[in-house]
């Protein structure tokens, strides 16, 4: 019989001859081959998510094995608001998350809750809206230009809820609207709507974080899920929010969306996939590979004309996703957004998921988000260009992503044309907004001074008043 210490010999032979006949193997195998071989420090992994449907890419790559491609096998867990999703990553017990663009940054400037949060992933583009209640807009509709048809003219400006808003005042009462987190897309696009109408969203303080100082309507926190049923209750008359939200109105009878952030904001960044940096740090190769399977999902919710989008709209109408009805998810899902309950338009890039770049993580949109949390309060002090630079330089990580791309490429799983390779991280200046003015990201000073409502140059909130020093 053999002993233990000879077979444990025997065995640790074998094992070293094992590792050298794989290391043989990989070398000999051809690029595409060993990048399937990137070994994971982490292979069970748990995500959170919120229940909207540009949670999509988490869902189609777990539906999808992209992976279990990459060697990874994901446990995908609904969260109960973007707070308690936002302090579980931060403790560990999520691995990352879907996450508000706002959110890593919001973190990491210690706005809220202090972490150093990093993203190498967006997750899509557009996919909000504002929705009003019936009452309201029965109130707004007389102040809106018709076509020749009689159908009211798109987009529509705040300048005709302004109108609205101005008979609450005279009535003595509070104009209320819903957005879902404080460094949320929403708020900043919901404040970016009101204010080129003229209607002044509030601004916050070190000493009064509800962002409601001077404000003409009333701004404050609703989970998304619960809007439509807040609004039937007349808690509030209106809201920003992401699909299904907005649609979910439209079939429940009980509002319409006026407006979707593609209106406001030409495909703007909307989500994004966040780690905290010490976790990123420890698991660069498990954060590698989560990047390409999101990848892989994005290519597939828009191959071919978005030819798999009513599959996936089967798949987030399961109730361990989004959990909505089929019918409501698709209505924004499949290019199409109804409007007034019957006005359904052709919004074909509504729910972007990686054409015109949507996945690559770009330092100007983390300037964009940036400069609105100045812009309202959230940033107390003037800041130089150079801070916002750095800012998002370490935040936003594109060398992973590229990283990531590049594996595909050379697997074959994607075409190098796919990505922005050679970019400085910037997009191109743009004015694609709703009142038309411009949006350069290396200049954002700049860009609040040219913004009439809002903090700009040396600016402060002192009690109730902006002040300047």
């Amino acid at each position: 019989m053999m002993s233990k210490t000879v077979f444990r010999k025997s065995l640790t032979r074998r094992a070293t001859l094992g590792l050298a006949m794989a290391a043989s193997l990989c070398a000999a195998l051809p690029l595409s081959a060993q990048a399937k071989a990137l070994k994971v420090e982490k292979d069970e992994l748990k995500l959170g998510f919120i229940k909207l449907t540009d949670m999509a890419p988490l869902a189609i790559a777990k539906e999808k094995g992209f992976f279990e491609d990459e060697g990874l096998y994901v446990t995908l867990e609904p969260q109960a608001n973007w707070k308690v999703l936002l302090d579980r990553v931060i403790s560990g017990e999520l691995d990352g998350a879907h996450m508000l663009a706002g959110q890593p940054l919001g973190a990491t400037i210690g706005y809220g809750t202090k972490a150093h949060v990093v993203t190498a992933f967006s997750m899509d583009l557009n996919g909000n809206g504002i929705t009003v209640s019936n009452d309201v807009w029965d109130a707004m509709k007389p102040f809106l230009p018709k076509d020749k048809d009689g159908k009211v003219v798109h987009p529509i400006k705040a300048d005709a809820l302004k109108k609205v808003i101005d008979q609450y005042k005279t009535a003595g009462k509070p104009f209320n609207m819903g957005m879902v987190f404080p460094v949320s897309t929403h708020n900043y696009e919901l404040r970016y709507w009101l204010a080129a109408g003229g209607i002044n969203p509030g601004f916050y303080s070190p000493d009064n974080v509800t962002g409601q100082i001077s404000a003409d309507a009333l701004l404050s926190v609703t989970p998304p899920p619960q809007m439509p049923a807040t609004m039937e209750a007349g808690t509030i008359n209106g809201y920003c929010v992401g699909e299904p939200w907005n649609q979910a109105a439209v079939f429940k009878g009980i509002g319409v969306p006026v407006i979707t952030d593609y209106e406001i904001w030409k495909n703007n960044p909307e989500k994004v996939f966040g780690v905290t940096k010490d976790w990123a740090d420890k698991n660069p190769n498990t954060h590698l590979a989560l990047v390409k399977a999101l990848i892989r999902a994005g290519q597939w919710l828009d191959e071919n004309n978005n030819a798999n989008r009513e599959e996936a709209v089967k798949i987030l109408a399961k109730p361990e996703y989004v959990g909505a009805d089929a019918k409501v998810i698709a209505n924004s899902m499949t290019g199409t957004f109804e409007y007034e309950k019957g006005d359904k338009r052709e919004v074909p890039d509504f729910n972007v998921f990686f054409r015109h770049y949507a996945t690559y993580p770009f330092y100007s949109d983390a300037v964009w988000y940036l400069s609105q949390m100045r812009r309202w309060g959230q940033i107390g002090e003037a800041k130089p260009d150079a801070w916002y630079a750095d800012t998002a330089k370490s935040v936003y990580r594109p060398d992973i992503y590229l990283s990531a791309a590049k594996m595909l490429i050379d697997e074959g799983k994607a075409k190098q044309a796919d990505f922005p390779f050679g970019t400085d991280g910037y997009r191109a200046p743009t004015s694609d907004f709703i009142d038309g003015i411009a949006y350069d990201g290396k200049k954002p000073n700049d860009y609040l001074k040219s913004l009439a409502i809002g903090l700009k140059n040396n600016q402060s909130v002192n009690g109730n008043k902006v002040v300047s020093k």
